[in-house]
């Protein structure tokens, strides 16, 4: 079994790597010379997109390759010039064929559906070019698009100004930690020490960043301002009823479908209130603040896991999933997906990635703990995903949508706690398992739907003519946290500083996707275990890629998420495990 990845599989050296540089440089020659003709006919149009797709392909060759290297070591400078290769290509490629979308969409869609119906060939493209279509209304003339999209790069400049703020130039007071040690405290090493055993420590980190935030805040307040009235801009220029709808539109998803999230949460709010109550007496704490939610009352003994006991660990936590899946994922792992131990250069944290026409590659850097073998399984689910939807479909639709991303890997998550509360009898490792996966709702459904609920909101008051200044952003934040955590716990001033530390507030209504991934994995594990013949169902639904849209492909699993009573059966696991805990 190999334990670390040879990409010589991707490209075998730099002779071929230079050699599809070249090919793609032909090809990006290729598609220019279709300039003017891309949609004349039917055979034109086909021959262009497989064109278009062969460029593509080898370019994420090109680009995986690259970058696997360098973060398989990135002190190294020969694998950091294959990154320059690769971008200066990008460039390009994006610099001479940016005429592409805008020639289409002077094509009117009824045209290319029937050069669907008359070219077979072209029935592989026909789901990705309706998507491409979809936007026909809301594009523009070519010199307008291009107003508008100098426009956004001037405005954008607040999300790249807000960005160097949180990253190059953040600095948080110095900390003293639990042996009265001063250290330098920052974006790293804060969720350490916000989980600290120390009540003092706890509180002088959160001090510490949030008085960061206090000092900004007219600053960063005036840089959200600036990103709301690009997102204003941008979708009532481009004809959208506002930007919610804007951004949920490439998932064919209706506004309504947030709302309903908000509310199916807000009244599920007194089980998290009751939780927050029970991790209040498990930590037997007079005054409980906002800054003791991360803590881990529970002390459990960190068990070794060698690898070779993790992937036994893993195989048998997986066995609701079905045979045929274990023997894929056990091929997988012997042929090379897995970059397992740490080594000097190495990128930290854990990630899987790949192309179409790479292995799905996945690195992680084991420590021989149980919290390895948890992210492993995570990262396991989706490399397992992309196998299938690559497997199992054309290019143009193989790659699933980031509203689905994250359900395969906390599926994984989800069975292997089932796996772990099924086969121990200690007590205090029941009761680490559940409060590990009631956390994970807390922090995954309520608390990312609290950001959700918190941008709606904002974006309601801008447009309704409220000034959306730093004191509105602060009281609509703090009040927020009041709402979800409830009664049992001291809501401290500084946490309405902390909206201006979420850098995912500048990709607009973005956040709830998290919190419905998780949602539909609690349903999913759940049917795993007590359905009959759901994992058939499953693997189709992993093999679905990103042909249909992502309600659709949830739909054919039986699963609709549009239906209060389907977000309500998250709650329903919620409460069941919350009452394991309470008893025990």
């Amino acid at each position: 079994m190999e334990n670390s990845w040879n990409l010589s599989k991707i490209i075998k050296n730099n002779k071929e790597f230079d050699k599809l540089i070249s090919e793609c440089e032909s090809l990006i020659n290729k598609l220019i010379s279709y300039k003017g003709k891309i949609t004349k006919n039917s055979k034109t149009l086909y021959e262009f997109l497989k064109l278009e797709e062969t460029l593509n392909r080898k370019y994420e060759k090109l680009y995986v390759y690259s970058y696997l290297n360098y973060y398989s070591d990135m002190t190294n400078d020969k694998f950091k010039n294959l990154t320059l290769k690769v971008n200066n290509l990008g460039e390009k490629i994006s610099d001479n064929l940016s005429f592409i979308l805008p020639e289409m969409m002077e094509c009117d869609y009824k045209t290319i559906k029937n050069y669907i119906k008359e070219n077979d060939l072209l029935s592989e493209y026909a789901f990705s070019l309706e998507q491409t279509y979809r936007y026909k209304s809301h594009t523009l003339s070519k010199a307008e698009e291009k107003i508008v999209a100098n426009a956004t790069n001037a405005m954008g400049l607040c999300d790249e100004a807000y960005s160097a703020l949180n990253n190059a130039d953040v600095k948080f007071e110095p900390i003293k930690d639990e042996k009265g040690k001063v250290v330098e405290l920052n974006q790293s090493n804060y969720s350490v020490y916000i989980k600290s055993k120390s009540s003092k420590v706890r509180k002088s980190a959160f001090m510490s960043m949030h008085n960061f935030y206090k000092e900004h805040i007219n600053t960063i307040s005036n840089l959200y301002l600036g990103d709301i009235k690009e997102h204003y801009f941008v979708s009532n220029v481009k004809k959208f009823n506002s930007p919610l709808e804007k951004s949920l539109f490439s998932d064919k998803i209706k506004p309504e479908l947030y709302d309903l999230l908000i509310k199916v949460v807000n009244e599920n709010l007194p089980l998290l209130h009751r939780y927050i109550a029970l991790k209040k007496k498990m930590l037997k704490s007079k005054d409980f603040h906002i800054y003791d939610v991360y803590i881990e009352p529970l002390k459990v003994k960190n068990k070794k896991v060698g690898y070779d006991k993790c992937l036994e660990m893993i195989y048998d936590a997986l066995a609701p999933l079905g045979k045929t899946y274990i023997t894929d994922l056990k091929k997988g792992i012997a042929s090379g997906w897995v970059d397992v131990y740490p080594k000097k250069g190495k990128r930290s944290g854990a990630y899987s990635w790949g192309s179409y026409d790479t292995l799905p590659y996945l690195s992680i850097n084991y420590e021989n703990d149980y919290s390895s073998v948890d992210t492993l399984i995570h990262e396991l689910g989706h490399s397992m995903h992309s196998y299938y939807s690559n497997k199992c479909n054309n290019y143009s639709d193989a790659s699933y949508p980031i509203f689905l991303a994250e359900i395969a890997s906390t599926v994984n998550e989800m069975l292997l706690t089932k796996y772990m509360l099924n086969n121990t009898k200690d007590k205090n490792e029941i009761k680490k398992y559940v409060f590990e996966l009631l956390e994970s709702i807390r922090t995954t459904i309520f608390r990312q739907t609290m950001f959700a609920e918190f941008e709606r909101d904002i974006y309601d008051k801008y447009n309704n003519g409220v000034s959306i200044t730093s004191e509105e952003l602060n009281s609509t934040y703090y009040n927020l946290n009041k709402k979800y955590f409830g009664e049992n716990i001291i809501i401290d001033e500084e946490i309405k500083y902390e909206w201006a530390r979420i850098p995912h507030f500048y990709t607009p209504f973005y956040v709830y996707k998290y919190a419905t991934g998780l949602i539909v994995s609690l349903i999913i594990s759940d049917k795993l275990i007590k359905e009959e013949g759901f994992k058939e169902k499953y693997i189709k639904f992993l093999s679905s890629g990103g042909s249909d849209y992502p309600l659709n492909i949830l739909k054919k699993l039986g699963i609709d998420i549009t239906k209060k009573e389907t977000l309500e059966s998250a709650f329903k696991i919620f409460e069941e495990y919350l009452n394991i805990l309470e008893k025990e």
